[in-house]
């Protein structure tokens, strides 16, 4: 598409951030009609379309290509402004995480990053195949995601193998002996609650376990605290990492509904390799935290 225009991109990739072309011309101070020649000059010179209007505005796949393009580029800039000794505005870095990392090991990875702030960071809760396809758009920098056997690699991207979160089955004893007083039977588990974050676990484990293969009553709830609050509270059973569910099962609030057996979940990091002092210092303190609680 010839010389790129960046004073367009950052428009493109403000609509986009915001949803709207009156919303992106509040946030960059101009008006409606400079963002809307603007994005017309990208389309124009690209030949293809990189905003579908409408309640929000979304950006094509060419569209957040060049978004993503955009913020790169911000990003190299940045670490030239380091070696150069100017004065370094706070990059953003856009990154997906699943809710149970973000409940436990994720927040041991804060501090390096946020005190000082080095960059302003932008946590997105996603499952691993909505993450994983983040990072291929690139909407995001990087993610957490579970490892898979058949992932394709994406170009130009890293993996990082993070370790295992472990998840036991638990609920509380009253509702055990109401729904399993006569075991935890496939039986059971199509008659009973269960509350889930990302169905396609609980049912991986009820698969392992029992050799089930069929729909089971669920609760979805994305959030792990509320999901564990669902359980404490005796509204359904389900999974929990083990280490928050220890001291819940230590004093007999919770119980392990297949003792000694667990469902572990091997985690990555995919990060786009770019080679500049706040990517790198992300990745290494993701790694760093992930290993560390994960072991």
């Amino acid at each position: 598409m010839g010389t790129i225009d960046y004073r367009a991109l950052a428009v493109l990739d403000a609509v986009a951030s915001h949803g709207s072309f009156d919303k992106a011309a509040m946030a960059l101070g101009i008006t409606q009609s400079a963002v809307s020649q603007r994005i017309k000059a990208l389309e124009d010179a690209s030949g293809r379309l990189l905003i579908i209007r409408g309640q929000p505005a979304v950006p094509t796949g060419l569209g957040q290509r060049l978004i993503a393009h955009h913020r790169h580029v911000k990003l190299m800039e940045a670490s030239l402004d380091i070696d150069l000794g100017h004065a370094v505005s706070m990059p953003e870095l856009a990154i997906a995480i699943d809710d149970d990392s973000l409940a436990t090991w994720f927040p041991d990875a804060l501090a390096a990053l946020l005190a000082p702030p080095r960059c302003q960071l932008d946590v997105r809760l996603a499952d691993s195949d909505a993450a994983l396809q983040m990072v291929r758009d690139g909407t995001v920098f990087g993610c957490v995601a579970a490892a898979a056997g058949n992932m394709p690699e994406v170009a130009a991207t890293s993996m990082t193998p993070l370790g295992t979160l472990r998840h036991v089955c638990v609920a509380t004893p009253v509702f055990a002996g109401h729904w399993f007083g006569d075991g935890f039977s496939s039986e059971a588990v199509q008659l009973a609650p269960a509350v889930v974050g990302q169905y396609s676990l609980l049912a991986r484990f009820l698969a392992e376990q029992l050799k089930l293969d069929a729909p089971f009553p669920h609760h979805s709830l994305p959030v792990t605290a509320a999901r564990r609050a669902c359980i404490a509270d005796g509204l359904a059973y389900g999974l929990m990492p083990q280490r928050l569910a220890a001291p819940l099962l230590a004093t007999d609030a919770l119980i392990d509904l297949v003792p000694g057996r667990t469902l572990d979940v091997a985690l990555n990091w995919h990060a786009w390799t770019l080679d500049t002092p706040f990517t790198k210092l992300l990745s290494e303190q993701i790694v760093r935290s992930a290993r560390a609680w994960l072991g």
